[in-house]
């Protein structure tokens, strides 16, 4: 790579397989969770996506960086996932809006970068055989496959929520949100504030009563990043904070929590739904949408549960696999779904949530 010292490296599965190529960043080796993602765009939007905390994300289109590096479209305050791998990482770029290349900035940010390895050929392994752990290092002698089979995510909520509260939109908006932050994606609150809210966000540990004496007229519950049942903390504040019965809205992780504390359960997908290209179908409108995703878990909604079919209806699925992508709670004013309705990147099919959100909030009012 021109500019950059790099090193003869690879990757080693945790069932063994080794994947040779160059490596730059970081020359630590770093042991992950290996996840691919399939969009064809918005590769700075995924480094930034707080949702792949300890993950190594493997991008399956094969040139990175062709449009440089834009701090404008970054999703948060830095890069947040574990390590990167890639075909090629491009190093003249070409985009009006470009501020440098994307190599230099995962240097300075001490990413630990894999390229020149094919990567649809890793994503194919990760798809037969599930998502696996990996090391990227010098030389496969230096794997230790006790340490890479014993991996696992850990205090990823802890690690990506906001260190303190803060407000965004105008003190006079019609409707004022409280953003619960369990790793969110800064156009969640854009969206909100590009529709006539006042955006609270609060740390992802914020109690319940603490919520409650801010007085909103909604609450979200953000997208965010590992194992939603290693967080019961959370989960039994969700619980209290339903019962408040204040308009809610729940994506991604938020959505899996939300349903956690009402008694649904989730499990691990094989190789989880990450790209800009996920269908889904709204059981309501029979009407189809493409959405963006980032998550490795799923509710294991089951109408003929009691536990399930009591709490809530299933509002969407996937078209893939036919999984819980959204849920209309019966018993307080809420919706959550899988995907992410801010999209940023990727299709803004299902933006329209946001104004759904929005007028649950005008009706709750109105009681």
């Amino acid at each position: 790579m021109n500019g950059m010292d790099t090193n003869n490296g690879c990757l080693v599965l945790e069932n063994g397989m080794v994947f040779h190529g160059v490596r730059f960043g970081s020359e630590e080796a770093v042991t992950a969770e290996i996840v691919f993602a399939t969009g064809m765009n918005g590769y700075l939007e995924t480094l930034t996506d707080p949702s792949y905390y300890g993950q190594a994300v493997v991008q399956t289109f094969p040139l990175i960086g062709n449009y440089g590096l834009i701090p404008e479209d970054f999703e948060s305050r830095k890069a947040f996932l574990s390590a990167y791998i890639t075909s090629e990482i491009c190093e003249d770029p070409s985009n009006f809006r470009c501020q440098g290349r994307l190599g230099d900035w995962l240097s300075a940010q001490k990413i630990p970068v894999l390229c020149g390895i094919d990567t649809r050929t890793l994503t194919r392994v990760l798809r037969d055989h599930g998502t696996m752990n990996g090391v990227i290092c010098g030389s496969p002698e230096e794997a230790d496959f006790d340490r890479i089979r014993a991996y696992r995510v850990t205090d990823a909520v802890k690690n990506t929520t906001c260190e303190k509260p803060y407000t965004l939109g105008e003190a006079n908006a019609a409707n004022h949100v409280v953003l619960l932050d369990f790793g969110a994606k800064a156009n969640i609150a854009r969206s909100l504030v590009q529709r006539g809210c006042r955006v609270t966000v609060l740390p992802a540990f914020t109690k319940c009563e603490e919520i409650a004496a801010l007085k909103p007229d909604g609450i979200m519950l953000s997208n965010g990043a590992g194992d939603p049942a290693d967080n019961p903390e959370i989960i039994a504040e969700l619980k209290k904070i339903t019962e408040l019965h204040i308009p809610m809205m729940a994506i991604c992780l938020g959505h899996q929590l939300l349903a956690l504390a009402n008694g649904i359960k989730t499990t691990k997908l094989k190789f989880g739904h990450r790209g800009a290209n996920q269908p889904v179908l709204n059981l309501e409108t029979k009407r189809m949408a493409v959405t963006t995703q980032n998550h490795g878990y799923q509710v294991q909604y089951d109408a003929n549960d009691p536990i399930c079919s009591a709490a809530a209806d299933l509002l969407y699925i996937n078209l893939n696999d036919n999984t819980c992508e959204g849920l209309r709670y019966r018993n307080f004013p809420a919706m959550s779904v899988q995907f992410h309705p801010e999209a940023c990147a990727g299709p803004e099919d299902t933006a329209f949530i946001f104004d759904e959100f929005v007028q649950m909030m005008e009706v709750q009012k109105c009681r």
